[in-house]
């Protein structure tokens, strides 16, 4: 079980494929932080948004989950838009 709760029907491929890299990270932590906030957002992420998403799932889980908890920051050219997105969302989902 993945835990996630969208269905990846009407998605398109490059949709599709990033859902299901943000609920196969490696860690839990960051299957939780990820797949959350893509089973939320993944279907209105506009183009350049996923190609931001792809570039952050390329950072590996310990730097990505030290980020997102605040305890290191990211590089700024990492740390754009959409982080800052994941980040809230992961607050607001925590609460």
């Amino acid at each position: 079980m993945t835990g996630t709760t969208r269905s990846s029907q009407g998605l398109d491929d490059r949709r599709k494929r990033l859902l299901f890299r943000c609920w196969h990270r490696g860690t839990r932590e960051m299957d939780l932080i990820l797949g959350r906030f893509a089973d939320s957002e993944i279907g209105t992420l506009a183009e350049s948004e996923l190609a931001e998403l792809e570039l952050l799932l390329e950072i590996p889980d310990p730097d990505f989950y030290a980020a997102v908890t605040g305890a290191r920051p990211l590089p700024p050219e990492q740390a754009g838009a959409l982080f800052a997105r994941i980040k809230a969302f992961r607050a607001v989902d925590a609460d």
